[in-house]
């Protein structure tokens, strides 16, 4: 759905997109075409041992809200277990970040993206599936490592080495 007017916008369950990003499970609630590019809001699946790589963006704030599980956010200065109904901001121009799944549980959680945009990067590098699906974690190639970071710099996001916090 479109809002090309100023008024309400509703969406039902699933109506977004939902594509798979190296094991995650991203589904799109509402996009920047629905929101004039103000800000978009994606429900996350997180299987053990998934996450994404120590990234930054700097012209992206990103905030979680989590609803079932817990994730480690790392940075270089600070590890922050959030629990279900935590809050994580990473402001504007914030840290080099990457959030984890540390347990043995999905952990679900809702991003919100200020503003839009990033969505586009994930339904680009990733592979449509149906909500709540979860593919295995793929072993990261060179090639793929080249693939994602030359896409994700489209979107103004850097990637990082994964070993970039040890």
């Amino acid at each position: 759905m479109v809002n090309t007017i100023n008024s309400p916008t509703a969406v039902d369950i699933n109506e977004g997109p939902t594509v798979s990003v190296m094991g995650d499970t991203y589904s799109v609630v509402i996009g920047g075409e629905q929101t004039n590019g103000s800000y978009s809001l994606i429900d996350m699946l997180i299987p053990p041992g998934g996450g994404p790589a120590p990234h930054s963006h700097p012209s992206y704030q990103e905030a979680f809200y989590i609803l079932k599980g817990e994730i480690n956010v790392i940075t270089k200065e600070k590890r922050y277990t959030a629990k279900q109904g935590s809050y994580v901001n990473i402001p504007f121009n914030g840290p080099i970040h990457k959030f984890t799944n540390e347990t043995n549980s999905v952990v679900r959680f809702l991003c919100f993206l200020t503003p839009a945009g990033m969505e586009k990067m994930f339904l680009e590098v990733g592979k449509p599936v149906t909500a709540d699906t979860l593919l295995p974690i793929p072993q990261l190639t060179s090639e793929t490592l080249k693939r994602l970071q030359s896409i994700a710099e489209k979107y103004g996001l850097k990637l990082y080495p994964l070993d970039y916090f040890d």
